[in-house]
């Protein structure tokens, strides 16, 4: 290990740290502020490594045979940190004044986010899967954080058991893949998408395998029927990490191994995604015009919001890689937003958060600030002009555009107009007159409080989106995914020379037991 490929690590590095000194801190005594602090300067910390890889080393660095740290692995790092720390902010507020001992949240937290950075720098089968299990196991237990309310069990248990089944999905799928492939390297396994007969098919197989489960994480419809009722039962923070850091981990994984494994050569699996992604925006646009619970409308809305970032993906053109990042960038923010008011007007002492709709009828007229915050967000979302969702699709039409898929672009179009009406339906209910007789569910000492802090932070980063999104999209630019990156090149030769080698030792093997067994028989007379 090199000191160029050390320092390459210093946001995992770091925030494997700010876990061992978190479970240090609650190790010698239980504080939840202390904890709270620890990893919010943990995670800042890690995002500020990210600046400083930048300006050392431009060019990709293979800092190990499983990881790549380049500028597209840096993009989505700083998307999931910056999740973690508005979620963990948002925690702190949310828990702060609730009996009990909370600091195992803010682990799994951390734990979580460091299988996130892990999935944006995989190249390997085993660091996608290590990355994937780091990312989930901790969301089983945060779904379920509220361990007295029903709703928030049934969340977990849901989450673990159709977690575990698309983990099956992507073990037998690399199976599949590595048996004709005789690799594990994205990059080399494009190799094998000129093979024909039996090998493609089960190629095929493989790769299909892998896209199920992947679309089981992202909550791609028809595999997204665990997401509402996670929505719902788990906590508001959780529910913000759920929908942001942990997707976008999840999609950037497949954006890289999409690319570098070539499967946009495989006509049928592009078939495949094109159906999901149509499937994807019909339902959960549809579905959603029937919630009044404020969480499952968000639940579904997700559902069709990576129906419309799958599209990017399927077109496959010059803007594809550029438009993905755009969108999962905007959708992170306005998402974190919205789910951060649900989270400041909630409570876990009361027998529901806040999350029917009809709960925020008149918020205007007692907190006009996070009125206004969820207002942008929910015009965000919407995709309205001059907000951050609109850029976002706007990118993602093109690059259907530029290919031609005009089936996808009238996806797309036809599920924003649907959206249109049932975000403006919710963001209707903030301005109403309150109900007499109803009070909040919280006093909130606004604008004060580390969650407070955090909305104002996303509504600054809402704001420059929709307005002045130039160094944004710089960045989105500059992460690009390499078909075949030059640094895995000689990895690559030198694995095709052990491969050769070890079939050759084993065909020597071989032809030496069966020698010794021809030896030992006995010729009938």
């Amino acid at each position: 290990m090199t000191y160029p490929s050390l320092l390459a690590l210093a946001p995992l590095l770091i925030l494997a740290t700010t876990v061992v000194v978190a479970m240090l801190l609650v190790a010698v005594k239980r504080r939840h502020r202390l904890t709270a602090a620890a990893t919010l300067v943990g995670l800042a910390l890690a995002l500020g490594s990210l600046l400083l890889l930048r300006s050392s080393f431009p060019a990709p660095q293979a800092a190990t045979p499983l990881l790549i740290i380049d500028a597209f692995a840096r993009f989505y790092m700083g998307i999931i940190l910056v999740a973690a720390l508005g979620t963990a902010a948002l925690a702190y507020t949310y828990l702060g004044s609730s009996e009990g001992q909370h600091e195992e949240l803010y682990l799994l937290l951390l734990l979580a986010t460091l299988g996130g950075l892990v999935l944006t720098a995989s190249r390997h089968f085993a660091a996608f899967f290590l990355g994937l299990e780091l990312l989930s196991m901790p969301m089983y237990g945060m779904a379920a954080y509220l361990v007295k309310e029903r709703h928030s069990l049934e969340a977990g248990l849901k989450y673990l058991v159709l977690s575990a089944v698309a983990s099956a999905f992507i073990l037998f799928g690399m199976a599949l893949v590595y048996s004709q492939s005789a690799t594990m390297v994205f990059s080399e396994i494009g190799a094998s998408a000129v093979n024909t007969g039996a090998a493609r098919t089960l190629l095929i197989l493989g790769v299909g395998l892998i896209l199920i489960g992947i679309a089981f994480k992202v909550s791609l419809a028809p595999f997204h029927l665990w997401t509402p009722d996670v929505y719902q039962g788990a906590p508001a923070p959780v529910v913000a990490f759920l929908a942001t850091a942990s997707k976008v981990a999840v999609f950037a994984l497949l954006l890289r191994y999409f690319v570098q494994a070539r499967v946009s050569e495989y006509g049928a699996l592009v078939d495949v995604l094109t159906v999901l992604a149509v499937l994807s925006i019909a339902i959960g646009n549809v579905v959603a015009l029937r919630q009044n619970n404020l969480k499952r409308l968000l639940a579904y809305s997700a559902i069709a919001h990576f129906g419309y970032v799958l599209v990017a993906l399927v077109a496959s053109g010059p803007l594809a890689t550029e438009a993905v990042g755009v969108y999962l960038l905007t959708y992170s923010i306005t998402s974190l937003a919205a789910f951060g008011v649900i989270t400041l007007v909630s409570s876990p002492h009361t027998t529901h958060e806040a999350e029917e709709v009809a709960d925020y009828r008149g918020l205007f007229w007692t907190r006009p600030g996070l009125a206004f915050i969820l207002t942008l967000a929910l015009l965000s979302l919407a995709g309205v002009p001059l907000t951050a969702g609109f850029l976002g699709k706007f990118y993602v039409l093109g690059a259907g555009v530029d290919r031609r898929q005009w089936l996808l672009v009238a996806a797309i179009v036809i599920g924003s107009a649907i959206g249109l009406y049932y975000y403006l339906r919710a963001m209707i209910q903030l301005y109403l007159p309150a109900e007499p007789g109803v009070a909040p569910s919280r006093e909130i000492a606004w604008p004060r409080g580390s969650g407070a802090g955090a909305l104002a932070v996303l509504l600054l980063l809402m704001l420059a989106l929709g307005i002045y999104p130039t160094p944004f999209l710089k960045l989105a630019r500059a992460a690009e995914v390499e078909a075949t990156p030059a640094s895995t090149a000689p990895a690559r030769a030198a694995g095709l020379s052990r491969l050769a080698s070890l079939h050759g030792a084993a065909a020597r093997e071989i032809l030496t037991r069966s020698r010794t067994q021809n030896s030992h028989t006995v010729t009938p007379n």
